[in-house]
């Protein structure tokens, strides 16, 4: 029988709903993953840092997202909110998720 990732089988794992999502936003055009991975590693463990891109040319939008931990992420968020990072003052806070817009 083949073996299907957690979240297929319609359930998510408890890690992530243990770990906290964090966006950061007003980042550099310049910032990559492993930049965002460096900064917030010094407040814990990081699972995840991703810088969004444009999808048509590659480009970073100027924010990302970070998943960390439980321990340390608290502290990340409010040391890191409203600093200055590779000349830009970024936003930083916890992830909200996405509501759904419902057209009709």
């Amino acid at each position: 029988m083949r073996e299907f990732p957690e979240v297929c089988r319609g359930y998510l794992s408890l890690e992530f709903f243990l770990n906290k999502h964090i966006y950061v936003g007003n980042l550099s055009w310049e910032c990559t993953n492993e930049d965002l991975h460096v900064l917030f590693y010094n407040y814990g463990a990081v699972v995840s840092a991703h810088v969004v891109k444009d999808s048509e040319n590659g480009h970073s939008r100027g924010f990302g997202f970070v998943e960390m931990g439980p321990t340390g992420s608290s502290d990340a968020i409010s040391s890191l909110n409203g600093t200055e990072y590779q000349g830009r003052s970024i936003k930083v806070n916890e992830s909200q998720p996405r509501g759904f817009d419902l057209r009709y």
